[in-house]
């Protein structure tokens, strides 16, 4: 790798403030903002909004969208359409 053109690359960790959650990982994201982690030292902290532990996804919370039975409400109220 070519010097100077590559964002420093090192230990972070990435906080889900809606779950309450932390997790240390190695990115090239920085923030001026540390917090001492479980070994005793302190990382740079980012953050995020949602993480897998708060993701409706992977929570199992998530809808899913009965678009058939939109369609077929939608012909109920205002009638079929018949084709050409």
């Amino acid at each position: 790798m070519r010097n100077e053109i590559h964002p420093p690359y090192g230990p972070v960790v990435f906080r889900d403030r809606a779950a309450d959650h932390a997790f240390l990982t190695r990115s090239t994201m920085s923030s001026d903002r540390t917090i001492e982690w479980e070994d005793g030292v302190t990382y740079p902290v980012v953050d995020v909004e949602i993480s897998d532990v708060s993701h409706p996804f992977y929570t199992g919370t998530a809808r899913v969208l009965d678009t058939a039975g939109r369609v077929e409400r939608f012909e109920r109220r205002y009638g079929k359409q018949g084709g050409a």
